[in-house]
Order: C-alpha cells, then structure tokens, then sequence
C-alpha cells in the first residue's frame, strides 16, 4: 500500500501539471520589425534628412542654432525658434529671399511651406545649460 504521503505528492505534481498554463510562443519579431522600419522610419527620416541638410546649408549659424526643425506634415515645415528677436530676424531673412531658396532646396521632399513658431525644444536658459526636454 502507497504511503500517505507518497500519494499526496503524486497529487501535488499533478495538479501543478495541470494548472500550470505553458507559456505562449510568440512569432519572431525580426521581419515584421523590418518592414516597419522600412515603411514608416526609412522614407521619413530621408526626407527629412535632405530638408535638415538644407536648412543648415542656407540658414546662417547664428540664426540656425536657435531654430528647431519640429515637424514637417502636409508640405508644411514647422520651425521653433527660441526668442522673439530670433524669430523676428529669421523671418526677415526668409522674406529677403532665402524661403525661396529653401524652397528650391527642398523641393524633393515635398516642402511647400515653412511655418515659424515661438517656443523651445530645449530646458535652462544659457547656452551651456541647454538639455534637451522630451515632452
């Protein structure tokens, strides 16, 4: 005859044989990632990457270190620029010609528009205590 508790830890591994629900496998996530990125990440940061190389091209330093290129949707690249003298003296220089340039520039990639907005990408207000705000 079968010990008690034999028995009893013959029950145990069953029970736990039985309840334990196996982990599920899950579809390999490399080729789907792939793609993803081809589709969404490859095409959109190429644009933007030419419109990038523009805008440091053409835009003088001293401006361009106080601009952020924000969005680029519909044809319209959207622009933040830091202070309002900033912004008043990028917009002057857009309207002397150098939007038509851009422009010209960014043609490829479909810029149709540049929208300049007052606002900052970045925290602290001193040149060497930029850091850059996620939010």
């Amino acid at each position: 005859m079968p010990s008690q508790t034999s028995t009893r830890t013959d029950e145990l591994r069953r029970l736990s044989r039985v309840k334990t629900i196996p982990p599920a496998t899950a579809q390999p996530l490399g080729e789907a990632m792939v793609e993803f990125f081809r589709q969404s990440v490859s095409r959109r940061q190429t644009k933007l990457t030419k419109i990038a190389e523009a805008w440091l091209r053409l835009i003088p330093e001293t401006l361009s270190d106080h601009c952020a290129l924000e969005s680029f949707h519909r044809g319209t690249l959207t622009v933040l620029v830091d202070t309002s003298s900033h912004l008043y003296e990028l917009k002057q220089v857009l309207l002397a010609g150098l939007e038509e340039q851009l422009l010209l520039a960014c043609r490829g990639a479909g810029v149709r528009k540049i929208s300049l907005k007052p606002g900052r990408w970045y925290e602290g207000g001193s040149d060497s205590d930029r850091r850059l705000r996620f939010s």
